[in-house]
């Protein structure tokens, strides 16, 4: 850096209720520095206490405002959220060092007030956060025991800190964070998810990188306290953009493998947290995590609504805050520290149509606890896809190859999609679990084309129709109405590892990795099994399922896309696409049918 370190900390002990400390530095050992901002409760003896600290991390900004980094949101969260040090996807200081809590909020190496080189979620910033956990577990305010708790980028990074057991980390909270960057966040089945990615970075990372310049004009945190540093010194203290980049699509690429970890290495008690809407991002991390991690006490809850509201939820604080005082105060009220006393799994149930973003609605769902997940006593039951667009539990005969086609690569028409529909449902049926679909696919050169396809990229949905015939949506992450579930896969990464521990038959493991790819060959048939999301839905009497196959993204999608002009080039995709069907060619979903418990 071309501007010498300061030492910047401040120390406020009058103007809030809680002691404010700004900008205190941490050594890294690398060498590095990390600056965090440290609330701490004020005693009411006047002598120092000590108190259990819940650290978070990360590269969205420590002294940007809830209120300016999302006002929309800010106006909508819990009031008893809403104040000076309030920070998107973050504890709130006010509250919980009201509860006996130290909070430390800590900018990322390259980001806000910490100098160094920008790569989010790689090995290194990992590395930090582990240097910021015990360096909070050995100050003199600290009774050595750390939480972590946080939403999105700042639960995913939980997963990862925790497999490194670093000193004084003892209990979590990770609040919908992927934990697999590789399958639940940067490549679907394969497929670049590109539109998301690229948004997050412009908005929330790169508009905070540590030395750019015009950060307090925009109203987006202070600007850098030792100078603004030239556009070649930013381009040199960050890692390329994902429209900058060039591809990683495999997990042995660099980007990918370095950050690599094991979900088993977990020991620490965590609580974690999944929203049935997210289905293109944390989801299905939420619930690996819960699978995955070797603690002995684990507990995986589901909830629904946007993103940003239910982590403020009054009720929903005060879980987080029960769950906490159990492990760092050693205060249990509701048994977590018992194991059997709670259920380890709570789910919520999506039954009836009470539309979407409306979280006065959404409270109506009911509760159930299960003892684990998936649930023991699922029925995978195969409903089977027909030639003439119907979806039935009854295998169908058929004498003939016959094919539908579809056109590819896809933009969401209706030639770029086919799909399948149930009768009614005849009883309430619960869905909860995972779903596979089995497909038999094909790709052929279109008439008169220049290219020749060499590729089939399958996105699938399975959508829920009430007994009126509208499609009943959820909410989804930022508000929008979601399907139950999606699915996707990059045909020439069809190789299931069926040897490794985590396959089974409802979730099919693929390594995807560059020595795993397979050619496709135009009219030749691949039978493929394409993973959907974990999900639950309660279909009721008279209610349908649809199930929807296209070559590109399709309604529900929001903004995670897949839209990256090189990862999606139209010369590799360009065809017709076919689901083939025949004595030798059965295609099906198998779905996760609940029976009611005695």
């Amino acid at each position: 850096m071309p501007n010498q370190l300061r030492d910047i900390r401040t120390v406020d002990e009058t103007s809030y209720p809680y002691i404010f400390e700004q900008n205190v530095s941490v050594y890294l050992q690398n060498g590095g520095v990390i600056r965090c901002n440290v609330y701490r409760p004020k005693s009411s003896t006047g002598t120092e206490k000590k108190y259990p600290v819940l650290v978070t991390y990360g590269p969205y900004g420590k002294d940007i405002p809830y209120e300016s980094f999302n006002p929309h949101s800010f106006k909508e969260i819990n009031p008893a959220h809403k104040t000076q040090h309030s920070s998107w996807e973050t504890p709130t200081p006010k509250y919980w060092t009201e509860h006996g809590y130290v909070v430390v909020r800590a900018d990322e190496v390259g980001s806000g007030q910490s100098p160094g080189f920008l790569n989010p979620t790689s090995a290194a910033t990992i590395d930090a956060f582990c240097d910021l956990i015990e360096w909070a577990s050995e100050q003199p305010w600290s009774t050595g025991k750390v939480g972590l708790l946080g939403i999105s980028y700042f639960a995913a990074t939980q997963w990862q800190a925790a497999a490194r057991n670093p000193k004084g980390l003892t209990a979590a909270v990770p609040w919908e964070g992927y934990s697999d960057r590789y399958r639940d966040s940067g490549r679907h089945g394969g497929i670049q998810s590109s539109g998301f990615i690229r948004l997050w970075w412009a908005r929330q990372v790169a508009s905070n990188q540590y030395g750019l310049p015009g950060r307090a004009e925009r109203n987006w945190g202070p600007d850098t306290i030792e100078g603004d540093l030239s556009e070649e010194e930013l381009k040199a203290n960050r890692v390329a953009s994902p429209d900058e980049a060039p591809p990683q699509r495999y997990r042995d690429n660099e980007s990918f493998a370095s950050a690599n970890y094991n979900l088993e290495d977990i020991k620490i008690p965590f609580l974690s947290v999944a929203n049935w809407g997210g289905i293109l991002l944390h989801l299905r991390g939420n619930v690996e995590g819960f699978m995955r991690a070797s603690s002995e006490l684990k507990y995986l809850r589901f909830i629904v609504g946007r993103h940003d509201l239910p982590f403020f939820y009054e009720e929903e604080v005060e879980l987080q805050r029960s769950f906490l005082d159990a492990f760092l105060k050693d205060d249990d009220r509701l048994g977590w520290s018992k194991k059997g006393a709670i259920a380890p799994v709570d789910l919520i149930l999506r039954k009836g149509d009470v539309g979407y973003n409306d979280p006065v609605a959404e409270r109506t769902f009911l509760r159930r606890s299960e003892n684990e997940w998936p649930i023991a006593r699922t029925q995978y039951t195969k409903m089977f896809l027909n030639p003439d667009g119907k979806l039935l539990f009854e295998q169908p005969f058929l004498t003939a190859p016959t094919e539908s086609s579809y056109n590819a690569p896809g933009s969401g028409k209706p030639s770029d999609i086919i799909t399948f529909v149930t009768p009614a449902f005849e009883r309430e049926t619960e869905l909860t679990g995972h779903t596979v679909a089995h497909l038999n696919v094909s790709v052929n050169r279109k008439r008169h084309s220049q290219t020749t396809p060499s590729d089939i990229d399958l996105f699938v949905t399975l959508r829920h129709i009430s007994s009126k015939g509208n499609e009943i949506l959820y909410t989804g992450t930022m508000g929008e109405g979601v399907p139950i579930t999606k699915g996707f896969l990059r045909v020439s990464l069809r190789k299931v590892n069926p040897d490794h521990p985590r396959h089974a038959s409802w979730l099919p493991h693929r390594d995807y990795l560059s020595t795993d790819v397979l050619p496709v060959i135009p009219n030749d048939i691949y039978a493929v099994d394409v993973e959907l999301g974990p999900t639950n839905v309660v279909v009721e009497a008279g209610g349908q399922l649809l199930f929807e196959i296209s070559s590109g993204d399709t309604s529900g999608s929001g903004v995670f896309t897949h839209d990256n002009p090189v990862d999606r080039a139209e010369k590799v995709f360009r065809g017709d696409n076919n689901i083939h069907f025949g004595p030798k060619y059965l295609n099906y979903i198998s779905l996760p049918i609940i029976p009611a418990k005695e």
